[in-house]
C-alpha cells in the first residue's frame, strides 16, 4: 500500500520567526539604506549636492532618528504597555507626526534662524535641511516602529 500525502496544508504559509529587534542593526540600516539610495540617485543624475547630502543630512538624520525612536520604544527592555496594545498604524502615525514635527522645526531653525541671528551665512545646503530632515525622520520612524512592533509581543492580561 502506498503512503498518501496530506495535501490539505500544502499552500499554507509557515510563519517564519522574525529576528529580534536589535537597535544597533536598525541604526546601521537606517544610515546605510538612504545613503546608498540617495547617493546613487545623486551620482546617476549628476547632482553633486544630493550625493553629498545623502551621506550627511539624509543618512545622518535617519540614523539619529532611528536611534532615538528605537531607544524610546525599547524602554530598557520593557516596552510601555500602551505601545504594544494600540493598533500598529496608530502607534506609527503618532510617532511619525512627532518626529516629523521635531525635524521640521529643526530644519526651519537651521535654514532661517541661524543665518539671521548668527555668523553662519545662508547657503543652499541649509535650505535642503527643510526637506531632508522631515523626510528622513518620517521614513526612519516608520521603518523602526513597524520593525519593532513586529517583534514586540503584547503583554499578557
Amino acid at each position: 500500500m502506498r503512503a498518501t500525502k496530506d495535501r490539505t496544508n500544502r499552500n499554507r504559509a509557515v510563519p517564519r520567526p522574525s529576528r529580534p529587534f536589535t537597535l544597533w542593526r536598525e541604526v546601521l540600516t537606517a544610515y546605510a539604506a538612504p545613503a546608498l539610495m540617495a547617493g546613487a540617485a545623486g551620482v546617476a543624475t549628476g547632482q553633486r549636492d544630493l550625493a553629498v547630502a545623502a551621506c550627511t543630512s539624509i543618512a545622518g538624520t535617519s540614523a539619529v532618528v532611528a536611534f532615538l525612536v528605537g531607544t524610546w520604544l525599547v524602554h530598557g527592555g520593557r516596552p510601555r504597555r500602551w505601545t504594544t496594545t494600540i493598533p500598529r498604524v496608530t502607534l506609527t502615525a503618532a510617532l511619525v507626526i512627532t518626529a516629523v514635527g521635531a525635524a521640521a522645526l529643526l530644519g526651519w531653525f537651521a535654514a532661517q534662524w541661524l543665518p539671521a541671528h548668527t555668523l553662519i551665512p545662508a547657503a543652499p545646503w541649509l535650505e535642503r535641511l527643510r526637506i531632508d530632515l522631515p523626510v528622513s525622520a518620517a521614513l526612519a520612524t516608520t521603518i523602526v516602529t513597524l520593525r519593532w512592533r513586529s517583534t514586540a509581543s503584547a503583554p499578557a492580561v
